[in-house]
């Protein structure tokens, strides 16, 4: 029986209706998620964790391959629906909640086809922990948003800090006809490597902060883009607008600074302030 059989098989017999605020569109293509397992290298030595579990196909997979998995499920109907599914696996562990507000146990590898409602969040909460390699799925405007060249219209917030975090490298490409319930977008399989950032930050809180706030005015040069930053770390009216004057770079536009670019933006305004 094909994993789109079983999709509809297991939403008839457990009386399920799909809920499309929550993103639940299940990947029922088997061959996308063995690609995606490989692209994760994962071995018997591996403890994965999986977000936004599903109907559990691809935890079944995981579990043949690697030492644990973490499957981490908001839905609790979907819970109810794993807990049965997977009841016989014995190095599953499901977790009930939002993967960003409850205690996750240490994984080194992160496999899942996440709800895409979640995805700027997620990639956030992600990029803030320890892990080997990452592989998922994200919608395709989005994933390209993580790669995007300086200046694009995908470059943006996510660009920079995926970039100062990880390698980031867009695998694969996944239709909207992988997927059941169908969405209403194409997808791609995203692979992240944290490495060592390319650039040297004097303060990582400033840093994040920066490019968060700037970004929301991607299209203003530097120095007006930034005085709301600096008046809120307590520089006040004209001392703001001298100080963005005399800032290094205050005469591009935010879109145009390369990631290294806000990394020298970000400490000069840590030896200054």
């Amino acid at each position: 029986m094909s994993f789109l059989q079983r999709a509809r098989r297991l939403l008839r017999l457990y009386r399920f209706l799909p809920k499309k605020r929550l993103g639940q569109n299940f990947v029922v293509n088997a061959d996308l998620l063995e690609r995606m397992i490989s692209y994760a290298s994962v071995t018997d030595d591996d403890v994965v964790l999986e977000v936004g579990a599903g109907l559990g196909f691809l935890t079944q997979l995981l579990s043949r391959e690697c030492k644990r998995v973490i499957a981490v499920e908001v839905d609790p109907k979907l819970i109810g629906i794993l807990r049965e599914q997977l009841h016989e696996l014995q190095n599953v562990d499901l977790i009930e909640g939002d993967v960003l507000k409850v205690s996750v146990p240490p994984f080194n590898k992160f496999v899942s086809t996440p709800p895409y409602s979640i995805s700027s969040p997620l990639l956030f909460w992600l990029l803030e922990r320890k892990f080997d390699c990452a592989v998922l799925t994200f919608q395709k405007e989005f994933a390209k948003r993580l790669v995007a060249s300086v200046g694009s219209k995908d470059y943006g917030r996510l660009t920079v800090t995926t970039y100062y975090r990880a390698e980031a490298e867009l695998l694969d490409y996944a239709p909207k006809e992988m997927f059941y319930p169908q969405p209403d977008v194409d997808s791609m399989v995203v692979r992240l490597r944290p490495r060592e950032s390319p650039f040297q930050i004097e303060d990582e809180e400033t840093f994040l902060e920066l490019v968060r706030t700037l970004f929301t005015q991607r299209n203003k040069k530097v120095r007006n883009a930034i005085i709301p930053f600096l008046r809120k770390r307590g520089i006040k009216g004209g001392n703001a607008v001298e100080l963005a004057d005399s800032l290094v770079f205050h005469a591009k536009r935010v879109r145009e600074l390369a990631p290294e670019d806000f990394g020298v933006l970000s400490n000069e305004i840590v030896r200054r302030l």
